[in-house]
């Protein structure tokens, strides 16, 4: 008796822990449904009370004007802990996708939508209709038909008339809803895992008939105008996936996103509520962190590049030879165009706090020149290495410093004349992820990121396109020797080798290749080794020139080499 008695207690403690949860979310409906009925009985009622009908929400225009007033700015729909308001959350993120699909019902008819912060426009199409169909996507306006043939700068969406043939054999007529739903900046409709934010807080919705339309093999084109973006900014297509979790969340699958500096298009295969996620690459913290090791790294450039050029006086004035070292210039060179880079970076910023407009214009073009000048420096390392170790010919050029002179530090100069003449430079932002300013910077400004483009992006690449096809084959060349001298007391050996190429890397500006691969999902740790790396390469020239110049114990201070060949000797064995 006493083990039945054991066994009944058990069992009941084993049911009873089993339906908690249930009895929690009983709870919770009850908790609802109380809360519901003493807010419309307080004197400061919450903003969550949308009038539920026995804790539910009719899919009808009434409710979808209700929702509308509220959703915009209750930020108590946010609050977890509050019962009541997210079981409001709840009925608001499923509705939407109801009414999307009430609006194409027998219920309405064709008709014109226009409530607060929600518009629609729904109209019946013939099936065998022989052009696209075209409709606006302004915000805070009804969607209206445009003719193909007229092109603006309007958002819009494009259905295939493929999408409408696809149906004929079914019907005659369908109905077509566009919606374009403005969710406010409460947070509704927000991913656990989403980073990024709306394009002015719009969705948009498109349904035809009543049905799912999916695979589809002409793609519904949605394309959102806005304005030029942050240079950072990354956009990103994407839909509502009402499977994903448990209130749903944002889903790229079928959607392709093409990207222009005043718009970004949305090609996708389905129907569904859309919208355009901006996604700053670096969130706050990242973005303040990477400012930190800049500035520390930046620091040090500016003490090893200014003992660099010190080095390089000192051995000027010890050794007679040392002045005809043309490589040795060029080093110097780039490093002066590096020491000038850091300088006008630190100053950057404390500059911009003054407030002065013509000062920040003017550190900003000086920092686009210091810029333009290390990346033509870099260049003409690669071509001095190309005509020492590649061509290795015995060519004298008249006043060859002189010339590269003219061209490291002249051409900068001239393109950011011509540049500062069109009033490109000025206030930078860089924002977060929630669009907010991360730091102000002078360079150049939003409205001319062409010439950032073109006199930045697009010069670097060609100059490190250069370098590293100069890079490559040298590296093989060097390799080739090695195996070569295999056996022999001149063998160079395999770490010596790999050190020579690192050192060649720095000073070709390899490691500014990594702005390349700042997209996508490895954006951050390139990002990160992009700032270390860059931001120290004044000391990892410093390194490489004390390596290959200080004077070592034993070292003849002479060379046995005379004339033109004696130059290319010397200047070969200081790169290699």
């Amino acid at each position: 008796m006493v083990n039945l008695l054991h066994s009944m207690k058990y069992s009941f403690m084993v049911t009873t822990l089993s339906l908690l949860p249930l009895l929690d979310c009983v709870r919770g409906q009850d908790k609802c449904q109380a809360l519901q009925k003493e807010t419309r009985g307080d004197s400061d009622p919450s903003c969550c009370d949308i009038g539920l009908t026995e804790g539910d929400l009719p899919v009808q225009l009434e409710s979808a004007k209700k929702i509308t007033s509220i959703s915009s700015s209750c930020e108590e729909l946010l609050q977890e802990n509050n019962t009541f308001c997210s079981c409001v959350r709840d009925k608001i993120h499923s509705f939407w996708p109801d009414f999307e699909a009430y609006l194409t019902g027998k219920d309405v008819n064709e008709s014109v939508i226009d409530i607060k912060r929600a518009k629609a426009r729904v109209q019946n199409v013939r099936t065998s209709i022989t052009h696209d169909l075209v409709f606006t996507l302004t915000p805070n306006e009804v969607p209206k038909e445009l003719d193909t043939s007229v092109k603006g700068n309007v958002s819009n969406v494009k259905l295939p008339r493929g999408l409408f043939r696809s149906i004929h054999n079914e019907t005659d007529y369908v109905k077509v809803a566009v919606l374009v739903l403005d969710i406010g900046q409460v947070g509704l409709f927000k991913d656990p895992d989403q980073t990024g934010t709306m394009l002015d807080n719009v969705m948009v919705s498109v349904k035809v008939g009543g049905r799912q339309i999916t695979g589809l093999n002409d793609c519904v084109e949605l394309t959102f105008s806005h304005g030029l973006l942050p240079q950072n900014m990354a956009r990103q297509c994407v839909f509502w996936d009402t499977k994903k979790g448990r209130r749903g969340g944002w889903n790229t699958s079928g959607c392709l996103t093409e990207l222009r500096d005043r718009e970004t298009m949305c090609c996708c295969d389905h129907l569904t509520f859309f919208t355009l996620l901006m996604n700053p690459s670096l969130d706050n913290a990242t973005a303040q962190m990477l400012f930190t090791i800049a500035d520390v790294g930046c620091g040090i450039s500016v003490v090893f590049s200014a003992l660099t050029i010190s080095l390089y006086f000192a051995l000027r004035l010890a050794y007679k030879i040392f002045k005809s070292n043309d490589t040795a210039k060029i080093h110097v060179n780039l490093t002066s165009s590096l020491l000038l880079l850091n300088l006008a970076y630190l100053l950057n910023r404390r500059i911009f706090s003054l407030g002065h407009i013509g000062l920040c214009k003017g550190i900003g073009g000086f920092t686009h020149y210091s810029l333009l000048c290390c990346f033509t420096w870099m260049a003409i390392e690669a071509f001095q290495l190309y005509l020492l170790v590649i061509k290795v010919t015995n060519i004298y050029t008249q006043h060859y410093m002189v010339k590269l002179s003219l061209i490291g530090w002249g051409f900068p100069a001239l393109v950011v004349t011509i540049t500062g003449s069109m009033n490109s430079y000025g206030k930078h932002t860089i924002m977060d992820m929630a669009n907010r300013t991360t730091v102000d910077l002078c360079w150049i400004d939003s409205a001319h990121l062409v010439v950032h483009y073109v006199t930045n992006c697009s010069y670097f690449g060609l100059i490190l396109l250069f370098n590293t096809l100069v890079l490559v084959v040298v590296a093989w060349k060097l390799f080739s020797l090695q195996r070569a001298t295999a056996g022999k007391e001149e063998k160079i050996e395999a770490w010596k080798g790999g050190l020579t190429v690192l050192g060649l890397s720095c000073l070709l500006g390899a490691t500014w290749g990594l702005a390349f691969f700042t997209y996508g999902a490895m954006s951050v740790p390139a990002v990160y080794l992009f700032t270390v790396l860059n931001s120290l390469q004044g000391l990892f020239i410093f390194i490489w020139f004390t390596v290959l110049y200080y004077p070592k114990k034993g070292a003849t201070t002479s060379s046995s080499s005379s004339g033109k060949n004696g130059k290319v000797i010397t200047a070969s064995h200081s790169y290699l």
